[in-house]
C-alpha cells in the first residue's frame, strides 16, 4: 500500500508544471532580456530586464558541463543566440542555442543541434521527474510541454540570449 501511496504522489508531482513566477531576481543580473540556466541549481530562469517572470528545474547533459567537442554528452556554458523555436517529434519543442560560438569554433570546440527542449515523448508522463537526473546529450530539458511552451513563448515574444552559467 504505501509503494502504491508514492507512485500516486511521484505521478501528481510530475504532471504538475512546476514552473513558478514571481520568484525572486537572484538570477537576473544582466540587462536586458535573458534565458538564465543555473547549471548548480538545475533551474532555468526568464528574466526580463532584472526581474525574473518564470522559473523551472530542468535536466543538463550526462556527460557534465563545458562542451568542447561533438558528442561529449556536457552542456556548453557561456552567453549564447537563442534561435527560433520548433516543433520537434523528439522532444515536442527545441530551441536552438548558438553553440560553438565563432570565437569557440576558431579554438576548435565543435558540436551541433544543442538546445533547449521538452521532454523526450517516450517518457513525457514522467513530467518533473525527468529532470532529477542529467540524461541528455548537451541540452537542457524542461520536465513538461507547458514549461517549454512558456520558454517558447518567451524567446518568439523577447528574443532573448541564454546565459549557461
Amino acid at each position: 500500500m504505501r509503494l502504491v501511496s508514492l507512485l500516486a504522489s511521484l505521478f501528481v508531482v510530475s504532471c504538475n508544471p512546476v514552473m513558478v513566477v514571481g520568484t525572486s531576481n537572484e538570477a537576473c543580473v544582466v540587462d536586458g532580456d535573458l534565458v538564465v540556466v543555473d547549471t548548480r541549481t538545475h533551474e532555468l530562469w526568464l528574466c526580463r530586464e532584472h526581474r525574473a517572470v518564470a522559473r523551472t528545474k530542468v535536466a543538463l547533459g550526462r556527460g557534465g558541463l563545458d562542451k568542447t567537442r561533438e558528442g561529449d554528452g556536457r552542456t556548453p556554458l557561456g552567453t549564447y543566440s537563442l534561435g527560433e523555436p520548433r516543433p520537434s517529434v523528439r522532444f515536442g519543442t527545441f530551441i536552438p542555442i548558438g553553440y560553438p560560438t565563432v570565437e569557440q569554433s576558431r579554438r576548435g570546440f565543435t558540436g551541433t543541434h544543442v538546445g533547449i527542449h521538452g521532454p523526450e515523448r517516450r517518457v513525457s508522463w514522467l513530467g518533473a521527474v525527468s529532470t532529477w537526473i542529467d540524461w541528455t546529450a548537451g541540452c537542457v530539458a524542461t520536465g513538461n510541454d507547458d514549461e517549454i511552451a512558456l520558454v517558447a513563448a518567451f524567446v518568439r515574444e523577447r528574443r532573448p540570449r541564454v546565459l549557461l552559467r
